[in-house]
């Protein structure tokens, strides 16, 4: 039998599990992932009350990288939690998913964008560990633009940047959060602090490893005494160069961090390109005492079959506690029941995924009606959902 003719109803994925104070009724996760459906002031709107909504069934939903201050905008229709109206948007897309039975199973993602930001989304040079330019374009309400030099972060702007993490954490909280994650990876702020090429400082948050290290630990440390340990998560991604991140000496950097964050004591960590194959990852489970999410990467292939099913059994099978999927989510708002029964997976449409602003693509996706269920066929395509 094919994978996508076996029954997975037994699998591990489905299993309840626990997370600091909150029950998950399985081990699947919601990834966050960046959709720019946020008002044009980072306001959570109805589009988003709905999005979450329709996918309240997850195990725990972690929404999308939210901004912890205005220079910290990355692209334009980013939503914030710096702001009491973008705290009240988020409420109601909170009290949504409680209503549509997912209970308070929400964390929110902080992402500081450091030098991924321009002044025309913020308004406002970027700030970064050292003025490295972003080699990339970035998206802007006026289109595509090189970056502009960011500004190096003085003492002061470290300090101050801190304390906003911990305010937006109790903003989070106030808007119906179980926690926050504090995101450390794919080259926003935290993870620029870490890498050699976007950190040249030579005082005490640069230069060696250890302090290098130091900015994501006391953001984290602020995060958990601001609203407590188990309400805090930290995501990282070790070795990978999106947005132009090259961290140099990775395996060091993580043999630093991760027994740093243990010391804090977030309820978990967040992996990203999470491989059971790769040596990185094993010390990482091995050194990191607490709750893993693992977030495995998958080909177009596997998100459109049962792709996101088998590579979370493995990782499951190699020390991960719970599995983060993303794209499968954003294309199946019942995404756990499909995978569940075995129904056919909607196929993604990219073209809808960033940097558009409306409903379509984001939350006309069909779900499975009360029917009975089409299995998929052995290459993971089935017959169209049922709308």
């Amino acid at each position: 039998m094919t994978h996508s003719q076996q029954a997975p109803a037994t699998s591990r994925l489905f299993e309840s599990a626990r997370l600091g104070g909150l029950e998950l009724p399985s081990r699947l996760v919601m990834a966050p992932l960046t959709r720019n459906r946020a008002a044009a002031d980072g306001v959570p709107g109805a589009l988003m009350v709905t999005h979450y909504a329709q996918r309240a069934s997850a195990g725990l939903i972690i929404a999308e990288g939210t901004t912890p201050n205005p220079v910290g905008q990355t692209y334009p229709h980013i939503p914030g939690i710096h702001s009491a109206a973008q705290t009240a948007g988020w409420r109601r897309v909170t009290d949504a998913v409680h209503a549509a039975g997912g209970g308070r199973r929400m964390f929110l993602q902080l992402q500081h964008g450091g030098r991924v930001g321009h002044p025309d989304n913020s308004g406002l040079i970027s700030l970064a560990p050292s003025a490295v330019t972003f080699p990339e374009t970035l998206h802007t309400p006026t289109g595509l633009q090189k970056a502009v030099p960011p500004r190096a972060m003085t003492a002061q702007d470290i300090e101050s940047t801190v304390a906003d993490f911990a305010d937006a954490a109790r903003n989070a909280v106030r808007a119906g959060f179980a926690g926050v994650e504090v995101h450390s990876a794919n080259g926003h702020l935290l993870h620029q602090f870490l890498a050699q090429n976007t950190n040249r400082r030579t005082d005490a948050w640069g230069g060696p490893v250890e302090r290098r290290i130091r900015f994501t630990v006391e953001v984290v440390r602020a995060v958990a005494e601001a609203v407590g340990r188990d309400r805090v998560g930290v995501r990282i991604s070790p070795g990978q160069g999106v947005n132009s991140i090259e961290e140099g000496d990775t395996d060091a950097i993580y043999a630093a961090l991760v027994p740093a964050l243990a010391e804090v004591g977030p309820v978990y960590l967040h992996m990203v390109y999470a491989d059971p194959d790769d040596p990185r990852y094993r010390a990482i489970r091995k050194a990191w005492p607490g709750t893993l999410i693992a977030n495995p990467v998958l080909t177009r292939e596997e998100v459109t079959a049962d792709g996101g099913l088998r590579q979370g059994e493995r990782l499951l099978g190699h020390g991960a506690d719970l599995i983060a999927l993303g794209r499968g989510f954003l294309a199946n708002p019942d995404l756990t029941e499909r995978l569940r029964t075995g129904a056919p997976l909607n196929e993604i449409r990219p073209e809808f995924l960033m940097h558009v602003h409306g409903a379509e693509g984001y939350n006309d996706y069909p779900v499975l009606s009360r029917g009975p269920v089409a299995p998929r066929t052995p290459s993971g395509r089935g017959a169209r959902a049922n709308p």
